[in-house]
């Protein structure tokens, strides 16, 4: 995930509101407005002369960049770079986590963001691209790809008694056919969905995703996964939509209550044949999965037969990062 800078040269206060408030990771300007502009909001403000535009036009311009950033200097690579340069860059350790391009639209930042699939650490956004830097910083930022979602099919749901429950309450509004993926096995998760629907008795709370029991896995950005009980308010969760398009969302509060359980079962078909998963979700008809057209069902609805939408992964974790291990989770 890179950095995002926006350059304000010459200055423009209007401009430059509006990138701290599109969530800019800093801001590059003329000298005389660095401290105006750090009063604005807490990030990082660098004059124009600290973080220069240099061409890269010729092998003899990459060697002396590349030089450069060794010894210390931040240097950005004005708009016109080209890819071979670039990961010929990126693939010298000295430089690879120092390196910044500009962009001039939103295209070249997610071509910038791409660069041998890592990317650079740094886009500098110039001001012909404002329109497009909230869908900028989105992508950028809050985008984690696309994860393999398919149907699974529910065999079983049975009352459990009470147990401890998770509710994970984000600072993000969400919309429907968005949720998290839990589930009792890292190798076969649910999407579990917000709270983004009303009913007589319930206010909507679309911040919330109720992700049910402790014990649970959470599928996490950078395709790690962490226990439910183990969220915090600032931790970073993983949102999924019913197309497996991915973002960010930080938490805000977490709330642990005991709660009447149910263990909900299903099966999917992979290659590797007939797999079985479940997950212990709250018994209430707030709670919902999401069927296959992307809308939600409720789990006091869900009859044998009813179908879902899950991932299958491979099992073995270790602190929830993949790892190869003959594991069995029943």
């Amino acid at each position: 995930m890179p950095d995002i800078y926006f350059k304000s040269v010459p200055f423009s206060k209007e401009d430059v509101t509006l990138a701290l408030e599109s969530g800019v990771d800093g801001i590059i300007t003329d000298a005389e407005h660095v401290e105006g502009v750090r009063s604005l909001a807490l990030c990082d403000v660098r004059a124009e002369e600290d973080m220069p535009s240099v061409g890269l036009g010729s092998k003899a311009d990459e060697e002396s960049i590349a030089s450069r950033i060794a010894g210390g200097e931040r240097l950005v690579l004005a708009q016109g770079w080209e890819i071979i340069p670039v990961e010929n860059l990126l693939a010298q350790p000295a430089v690879a986590g120092k390196l910044a391009v500009e962009a001039a639209s939103l295209a070249e930042a997610r071509l910038a963001a791409g660069v041998l699939e890592c990317g650079v650490p740094v886009v500098v956004v110039l001001p012909e691209a404002l329109a497009s830097l909230k869908n900028i910083v989105s992508e950028l930022k809050l985008s984690q790809g696309t994860l393999s979602l398919d149907k699974a099919t529910i065999t079983e749901v049975k009352t459990v008694g009470l147990g401890h429950r998770v509710c994970v309450d984000t600072l993000t509004l969400m919309e429907r056919g968005q949720g998290m993926l839990v589930g009792n096995s890292s190798a076969f998760t649910f999407l579990v969905h917000a709270e983004t629907e009303h009913n007589e008795y319930v206010a909507a709370r679309p911040f919330r995703i109720n992700a049910g029991g402790v014990h649970a896995y959470a599928m996490m950005p950078g395709d790690k996964t962490c226990y439910v009980g183990e969220l915090r308010s600032g931790d970073e969760v993983l949102i999924v939509d019913k197309d497996g398009r991915t973002s960010l969302a930080t938490i805000g509060r977490i709330k642990t209550e005991v709660r009447p359980m149910l263990m909900i079962t299903a099966q999917m078909e992979t290659p590797e044949g007939t797999r079985t998963g479940s997950v212990f979700l709250q018994n209430a008809e707030t709670i919902r999965l999401v069927r296959p057209d992307g809308t939600p069902v409720s789990v006091v609805a869900l009859r044998p037969g009813d179908e879902v939408i899950c991932r299958s992964d491979v099992a073995g974790r270790h602190f929830g990062m993949r790892i190869q291990e003959n594991i069995r989770e029943i």
